[in-house]
This record gives structure tokens, sequence and C-alpha cells, in this order.
């Protein structure tokens, strides 16, 4: 329970996952003739006038105001004309050819991800596997009735659609194996449909399928009678920006019409917070959150055994977080409550009042406890530290039995097992170290391999470490770097910084096959642990939202300067990347900074500080970024807001947005006016900005290898092709 609690709430952050990274062939090419490539057309647009308000005594005027609106045709013949010229450049750089040969060859292999384990009534091991072959778009989900038999394919997306647009965004088995819940997602957005099978046969259960979830994870009743949700209106009279504070906990029995399903919790009536619940392993405790962004959350429990079936409060109105794994007579609760870092309490409850809760775990100053799942009878911990993965178990009581076993220093995942049984999975890899599987027993520990990645590609020939630097305000930040070994120190590199920094979200030094291209070419990649992100604890997460934010972008800038004084790149051939928060980051920096970087890949972003609120999932962001509604918060959003910080006459770094055609996490009017904006101010030579949109894909992306590849291709052709041509 407490890491599904994490796990939702990343769901329903901005995150992108940081899985691009790279860039070419295994030599660096000579510079293009930037005679090759025909620049594209000026940015225009039909001609509407500029929207000015006044905000707490202060004028804004906001230029590209008619682009918010995505119905309007003129909006998307704008749409397309900016796509079409976008692609034809992209499709004519030198290097992109050779960069989707490559990408295919690295991302067109089997992979496996960690399986789910239920025990069977007759006690049987059913294992569910997702695995995603080589030959396919997407992941394939599979069955195996214990370890001797065979895996056969349970659920293929790959034949949900014709065009690959409709995807599946995880598997829920019941508890004893038999029924499985699954999200059906269109064009991979988060908007969802929750659809039930049977295990054995395979068999849709139609009238227990349920549309128009968003960010659910089904939990099911004991011996599959029904299952916990998350239900979302899809009332076109509610605006969307709204429809989470009508959001409620209802409960489905199986069989039973979905429009009749109990409502177990009610709507909070606040679009900033976020409602979920989920029921323990042996179904005797009911756990209902409620989370007011990412520094708070309230929690009730009900006793599944009692007549009334009334909630008790186990806490609610603290600034903090509380993750409850339920197990045997016990509550482990796992909370930064007076302990940035975490710490971890067992309450009984039969007496949950706060000063009876027993400490069993203590905070730790050197390291941050991000997840407590029970496996096999056992507490299993997973921490940062210094930005790297350790994982714990302990016995109930909080000692120590032993820490688990990794080939080395890079991202662990937790244990994956049943809380009663020994037997348990995990995964590891780091920058330079594929993913691999391992089978371990929680008691003994050691570990078996399963499973390998098998990657094309020589990691001995690249090396990676971490380098501390200081910031703007003395503050010491962490970074990863990449290089191919006995990279030159001469300036001259291309570099590519990717940053996120927001939501307490961890960057982790994980592995990604796409970096490699770009690493083979000779290029260096470089990730900082920035304030906003989970790597230090709740203390350094806070020291990067609200009024704080400012200090995430100093963070990224110092990291620039860093590798610039220590020769590893100039700002000609230094990029920076980001996407969703990470978009923010980027256009945060490039207006602040413009002189300092060459370009800019700024995906499915969040840009115009003023209006976020306003349009997608903006209000659950309120608590991390700020309302600007208030006039205090209103101040220091719009001192940074890099649609509003856009000033013609600049010379701004050449600029690549990507925009997702279906994106319902944020909205696309951020790209789109962002493009425009800097497209009319910049006075460098074209391409000024600009603006590709991915078809029938949502925050996310498109969930399918080729567009990934292509996605990547454009985003390493275009790097490579700016950073190292000649000055204009």
């Amino acid at each position: 329970m407490a890491s599904v609690l994490r796990m939702t709430l990343i769901a329903m952050s901005l995150c992108v996952a940081c899985g691009a990274g790279a860039g070419g062939q295994a030599r660096r090419p000579e510079p293009p003739a930037p005679a090759r490539v025909e620049s594209p057309k000026k940015m225009t647009a039909p001609t509407h006038p500029a929207v000015t308000e006044n905000h707490f005594g202060v004028e804004v005027t906001d230029s590209f105001r008619w682009l918010e609106d995505f119905d309007d045709p003129a909006v998307r013949t704008w749409i397309d004309d900016q796509d079409r010229q976008a692609r034809a450049l992209l499709d004519a750089l030198p290097e992109r050819a050779g960069l989707v040969q490559r990408l295919g060859e690295l991302l067109y292999v089997d992979q496996r991800g960690l399986p789910i384990s239920r025990t069977l009534p007759d006690g049987r091991v059913r294992y569910f596997w997702t695995l995603k072959p080589a030959n396919q778009e997407k992941a394939i989900y599979y069955v195996q009735d214990g370890k001797q038999n065979e895996m056969r394919v349970l659920l293929d997306p790959n034949q949900l659609s014709d065009d690959g647009s409709l995807s599946v965004g995880g598997i829920f088995p019941s508890r004893d194996g038999r029924l499985l819940a699954y999200l059906e997602k269109p064009n991979n957005a988060d908007n969802s449909n929750i659809v039930i099978m049977e295990v054995d046969t395979g068999r849709i259960l139609q009238s227990d399928r349920i549309d128009n979830v968003r960010h659910t994870a089904p939990s099911w009743a004991p011996g599959g009678l029904g299952f916990y949700y998350t239900w979302t209106p899809s009332d076109p009279a509610i605006p969307p920006e709204e429809r989470v504070a009508h959001a409620q906990v209802r409960y489905h029995s199986m069989g039973s019409d979905p429009a009749t399903d109990a409502i177990i919790r009610p709507a909070t009536g606040d679009a900033s917070k976020l409602v979920g619940a989920g029921i323990s392993h042996d179904g005797k405790y009911l756990i209902a959150y409620e989370r007011t962004g990412w520094v708070r959350a309230d929690v009730f429990i009900r006793f599944m055994g009692d007549v009334d079936q009334r909630w008790h409060t186990l806490v609610s109105g603290k600034e903090a977080l509380y993750g409850v794994e339920p197990y045997g007579d016990a509550l482990y609760v796992l909370t930064n409550e007076g302990a940035p870092n975490f710490r971890v309490f067992k309450v009984d409850p039969k007496n949950m009042a706060r000063d009876a809760w027993v400490e069993i775990v203590p905070e730790d100053p050197t390291s941050v406890i991000e997840d407590l799942n029970v496996v096999g009878g056992h507490l299993v911990l997973g921490r940062l530290q210094n930005a790297y993965s350790k994982v714990e178990v302990r016995r109930l009581d909080g000692t120590l039995l032993h820490q688990l076993e990794t080939p080395g220093i890079g991202l662990a995942s937790t244990l994956f097992g049943e809380p009663d049984q020994d037997e348990a999975y995990f995964s590891f890899a780091s920058l330079t170290h594929p993913t691999e599987i391992y089978e371990t027993s929680v008691a003994k520990g050691g570990r078996t391999l399963v499973y390998r990645v098998a990657v094309p590609v020589t990691t001995e020939d690249f090396e990676a470490k971490q380098v501390h630097y200081t910031s703007k305000d003395g503050t010491r930040v962490s970074m990863f770097i990449v290089h191919k070994k006995g990279l030159k120190l001469d300036g001259k590199n291309p570099t590519r910084l990717y940053g996120y920094g927001g939501f307490s979200i961890s960057m982790y030094p994980g592995f990604s096959a796409s970096l490699f291209p770009w690493l083979e070419m000779g290029g260096v990649f470089a990730m900082p642990n920035l304030r906003g992100g989970g790597e230090y604890g709740e203390d350094w997460h806070r020291a990067g939202m609200l009024e704080n934010k400012q200090n995430v972008f100093d963070d990224f800038i110092a990291a620039a300067e860093y590798l610039i004084a220590e020769g590893y790149t100039s700002s000609k051939h230094l990029a920076i990347a980001g996407g969703s928060n990470g978009g923010l980051l980027v256009g945060a920096a490039m207006t602040q900074r413009p002189d300092l970087f060459g370009a800019v890949i700024c995906s499915v972003p969040v840009l115009d500080m003023l209006r976020y609120h306003k349009v997608g999932l903006g209000k659950v962001w309120i608590p991390e970024y700020g309302d600007p509604d208030d006039p205090e918060h209103f101040r220091f959003l719009y001192a940074y807001s890099p649609y509003h910080r856009v000033r013609a006459g600049t010379r701004y770094p050449a600029l690549l947005v990507f925009g997702a055609d279906t994106d319902d996490r944020v909205d696309p009017m951020h790209a789109r006016k962002f493009a425009a904006a800097v497209a009319a101010a910049s006075t460098r030579p074209e391409p000024k900005a600009l603006l590709r949109i991915e078809r029938n894909a949502g925050h996310t992306g498109a969930d399918l290898r080729r567009e990934a590849i292509a996605r990547v291709a454009d985003e390493y052709a275009f790097l490579w092709h700016v950073l190292t041509a000649a000055d204009p």
C-alpha cells in the first residue's frame, strides 16, 4: 500500500520518463553542411488581437491566447502547418537516417518486466509476465502456471487496434489469480477504461467494463468478488480541469451494473486533492487516501469485519505524507512527518492514536526511504543513498535482516512478491549496465539471474561518473555524466543536459538503450539531481517548489556552467532537454540564460504559469507550483513563467518543441504558445523554433517503438546539426 501511494503520486505528477538520451554512428561525423537542409518557413500565424489583463496591478499581455482553442479550425490548420514544416526539416537532416537504423537495432530487442505472482486456490503459483518481443511494437502480457509450465499469451495490446492507438496502462490480477483487471487507454492518454478478463479462458466480461477512469489502480476484494477504484466523471458539462474535484472511490461488485456501484468515499469538491483506496492482502483493512499535492496525505481506515463499516481517521490535517502497509495485526506506516528522509512506524489498529505509534525504523540522515512493502513476511524498504538505490529486508520489528545483494551501484527495484511467500524478484540496472532480473529468497537473500536484456552495444566502451557542483546559493548538487572512455575535455563535445526537478520525482542512474547512439557519436550526456526532486528527501523537494522554484533553475544553470568550466563542452555545443515539468525547467533556463545554450529540446511542457491551472490537470499541481490567483503566488510565478519571459530582439537557442495531440495531462496549448512566442521574438537564423506533434499520443507518447525511435532520431539529428554546425 505504501508503494501504491508513491506510484499514484508519480502518475498524477508531470513526470515523463528519462528515456531518450542519445544520437548516431560509431564515430563522430563531420559537421553537416547547413546548405543541405532547407530552413522552414517563418512560423507565422493569422492575425489575432492580443489579450491584456490586469493581475494584481500588473498589466500582462498574452499575444497568443488564441492558440489555446484547439477546437478553432484556424488553430488546427496552424498546428498542422507547423508540424509539417518541422518534420520536413527534421527528415532532411543528414544524420537522421543513420540514427533511425541504429535506434532500431537498440530498441527492437526482447525485453521483459518483473513478474506479478498470485497463489491459486489449489496452491499453485501463477505468474503474470510482461514481455516485449523484438518484432512487436507493444509489450505483451503472459501468464505462467508454475515455473515448470510454458508461458501463454494472456493479452496482446498489438492486436487491440489496427493503428496501434489503443494501449494497456497496467494489469491488476485478483488475489486468487483467476481474474484480471487492466486499463485500456485510447491514444495512450490518461483517460482509461477498466476491462475485466477471466484468466483461464481469456473471456472479456463486458458487463463489468467501466469507462472513463483516470489514475486508478483497481484493488481486488478477496475471492475476486469485486474491486475498489477511483471514478472520475466524464460529463462534458464539468470542465476537465474541475473533474478531479468530483472524483469518488467506488466499489464494483462483479456481475453488477457499474452505474449502481457503491460510493465508498464521496467527492472532496477540491480539484487540488486526489482520492484513492486499496484493500489489504487479507481483506481485513480498506485504506483510503486524500492527497493534497505532493506534500500531504490524509489517511482513513475501514475495518472490514466491523458491522458498521465506518471510517476511522488514522491521520488528517498534517503537512506530511503517509503510506500504510497493513500486515497481520499491525499497520506499518511510512511517513516524512518530522523526518524529511522518512521513517517507519508500527501501529496497533486497536489503538491508532498518534501518541501510540511505535517508531521501528528511524530516519537515516544519509539516505531516503522511498518505498515500503511487505514481502515474504518481512518489511522491504527501498532507499536512495546519494541518488543510488539500495534495498533492505527487515524483520517486522524493524531490525535489519540483510541488504539486497546487487551486481553494482545503480538502480535496483523493490522486491516483487507476495506478503506470505518467500520467493521474490527484483531488477537492477545502471547507466552502463543493461537491465537484469533476479530471483531471491526474502529471508535468506542471495540472487539467481532470471533474465538479462541483450542490447547490441559494448557498454565497456563507456564510462559513467557522479560529480558534485555548487549552485548559485552555495548548495551542493550531484550530477551523473556518461561518455566514451578517453573523452578529450577540449570544450567541443556536443552535450545533452537533461533535467526534471519537481514533484519529489528522483532522477535515477538507470539504463536507457536509446542513450547510446548519442554516446557513440562522441556526445556527452549529463543528468543532475536538482532540488525539487526526491533524491535527498522532503527538504530537497520543498527547496524546489512554490516560492523556491527558482532554485531548480539555478541548479540547472549551474550544472551547465560546471560542464563548460570542466571542459566537457561550451555554450555553442551544449543543449538542454526536459519533458513535462522538465519542459518548464528548460523553458525557464533558456529564457533566463539564452546565451548559455546552443539548443533546447522542450517536450510536452508546462510554460504559461499564469494559466496552467485553467486547463488539463493543472489544479492538481497548485500545491507544487502555487496558485496564480493568489497575489503572493502570482508574484513568483510571473517572475519565472517562461512564456511571459520571452523578449523580442533576443537571440534564443535553436528550439525544438515536442507536443502530443491527445495529451490530457498537460494541455498542448503550452507548447503551441511558447513555440509561437519564441519564433516571433528570436533573432537567431532559422530554425528559430520548431513544433513537432506526435499523433494519437498522450502525455507519455504513443506507446509504439517506431514512434519512440522517430522522436529520438529527430531530437538527436536536430541537436547534432545545430551543435556542430559552423557559426552563421
